[in-house]
């Protein structure tokens, strides 16, 4: 009987996962000699894996996942990107083999990047090297092996956004990666998709027993190779007490509404950029969805996205949302997800109101798609009530075009100066919609992608403090609020959201019936006592 191996990690997407382990990288090396690689072996190299990349990613559009396919397509544009492979092609030609040319040039960049302040662009240093590895592999003609035939634990160095979109309906329960951390491009894929995954992991991991059987428990931080038989019988009841992390169709009629264990009605709504997602989240019992992230599927293009291509993009999701409350928030272009066009110029909603056409063509498109939802607009890191005004003026007018009544229209709350003057605010708007994510990070000075960050932040009383005078502003003005960061599925912070007056809830597809337990199991009387006594205790409550 071998005895347990146990490797650490990092959690950077929630769960419970059984089944063997599955060694993804490739072997070391080749028996034999094979020839040296050319130039042209190095440019077919890198054009095969931007084809791959650029394919999958076709197939994931017309299944309705445009998340994943954002994803993938920034895979492509790395892969045929002069700033990796012209360094490649010059080492070959200076008589670097070709492998090595390719995983040192990308190296040097992956250096550069990770380097940068920004700590969401520091993360794209693992997109490179993943694609440096693929294309190391096609050169030296070796893949990784075939994954097993039933449930399995994916381990790589690397893990690659790619793998966990193409095995995830092969038996993958979890993954294990060395590199990466939270925001990296695998753990969105990963926290979408509903499996556990750890980053950062133990190195050892990779030597670990192929095809042995191994638990992930994503909340201990933890792989547990040949697990001993008491591990294995609290894992399998963990599991079966787990709804599936695969989507059911999506549920129609009126969903059983969520209330709290002394009977505040609670709206709870779920977080997605595809329709993979939404129907995962109509399936776990979301009423709705409180954020529709629309910039995801166009991180790689060239230009401005037209009136079309949203369109494209949108009605595969908001046709399962027919009389349901569907948020769509405007195109957010910054942190990890800016486009190619906008490298080096004003980003996120700056750059999207500077730029009047593409803001009609993207309000153009959401009116027509959500007209049969009930829709709202979302606009991301407001800063300014100008910005609101010309939003509102813009959205009225693609409206009158349709011959449709304006949706609602409501602001992303995730600057501190933003939540400290929500009173100036809400006359303007119809709903506040809180990123605790955004929020706590500023006022706490931990970067999104820093090691600590966890949404249990948001419980620190300076971030309260904020909710609280967003949620104050709001019941004066009579509009509503919701929080959409991932504070609202955190089991410490849900209870003291909804202590400060929150009753809508937006959370990641995957959870939504975990979320909608703990809200039945919070009552919101003894939720607003607790947290007025955190506040209380807190000397510095004036904000500026």
């Amino acid at each position: 009987m071998n005895l347990p191996s146990r490797y650490r990690g990092q959690a950077v997407s929630e769960g419970i996962g059984l089944g063997e382990i599955y060694l993804g990288d490739p072997p070391g090396g080749t028996n034999g000699r094979r020839p040296a690689a050319t130039e042209d072996d190095v440019r077919a190299a890198f054009a095969a894996v931007a084809r791959d990349r650029a394919a999958l990613a076709r197939q994931l559009r017309e299944r309705g996942q445009a998340l994943e396919a954002g994803i993938v397509e920034v895979a492509a544009l790395i892969a045929a990107d002069p700033a990796l492979t012209g360094p490649a092609i010059a080492a070959v030609r200076g008589g670097a083999e070709g492998a090595d040319a390719v995983v040192r040039a990308a190296e040097a960049q992956a250096d550069l990047l990770a380097a940068l302040p920004d700590p969401d662009l520091a993360q794209r240093a693992g997109d490179v090297r993943q694609v440096a590895r693929a294309v190391a592999d096609h050169l030296s003609g070796i893949s990784g092996p075939p994954p097993p035939a039933g449930k399995f634990i994916l381990v790589r160095r690397e893990v690659d956004p790619a793998d966990l979109i193409r095995l995830a309906e092969a038996g993958l329960v979890g993954a294990v990666s060395v590199g990466g951390g939270a925001s990296s491009h695998a753990a969105i894929i990963a926290r979408g998709l509903g499996l556990p995954m750890l980053a950062g992991a133990d190195p050892r991991v990779l030597a670990a027993a192929s095809g042995h059987h191994a638990i992930l428990d994503a909340a201990a931080g933890e792989l547990i190779v040949d697990p001993a038989e008491p591990d294995l019988t609290a894992a399998h009841a963990a599991t079966a007490a787990s709804p599936a992390t695969t989507a059911g169709p999506a549920t129609t009629g009126v969903h059983p509404e969520v209330r709290t264990a002394d009977g505040e009605p609670v709206t709870l709504l779920c977080n997605v950029a595809s329709a993979a997602e939404t129907r995962l989240g109509l399936s776990r019992g979301a009423a709705g969805v409180g954020l529709l992230r629309t910039e995801i599927p166009f991180t790689g293009v060239s230009g401005w996205p037209s009136d079309a291509d949203h369109l494209a993009q949108l009605t595969p999701i908001l046709r399962l949302l027919e009389g349901r409350p569907a948020v769509v928030r405007l195109l957010d272009f910054s942190g990890d997800k800016i486009p190619p066009f906008l490298t080096g110029r004003p980003q996120g909603l700056t750059a999207l109101l500077d730029a009047p056409g593409a803001l009609r063509n993207q309000l153009t498109a959401i009116v027509r798609a959500g007209r049969r939802t009930r829709l709202s607009v979302l606009v991301p890191m407001v800063r300014s009530v100008h910005e609101v005004a010309i939003v509102r003026a813009a959205l009225a007018e693609a409206a009158a075009e349709a011959g449709l009544e304006p949706p609602e229209l409501g602001i992303m709350v995730e600057v501190a100066a933003t939540a400290a003057a929500a009173a100036a605010f809400a006359p303007l708007v119809d709903f506040f919609s809180i990123g605790t994510n955004d929020l706590s990070s500023e006022v706490l000075g931990v970067g999104r992608a820093d090691p600590g960050t966890r949404p249990a932040l948001a419980a620190d009383p300076r971030v309260l403090t904020l909710v609280e005078r967003v949620t104050g502003a709001a019941a004066a003005a009579g509009v509503r609020v919701s929080v959409c960061g991932d504070a609202a599925a955190d089991p410490l912070v849900l209870p003291l959201l909804i202590g400060l007056g929150v009753r809508t809830l937006s959370v990641g597809a995957a959870r939504a019936a975990q979320v909608a337990r703990q809200v039945a199991d919070t009552n919101a009387a003894a939720a607003a006592t607790r947290v007025a006594r955190i506040l209380a205790t807190w000397p510095d409550r004036v904000i500026p």
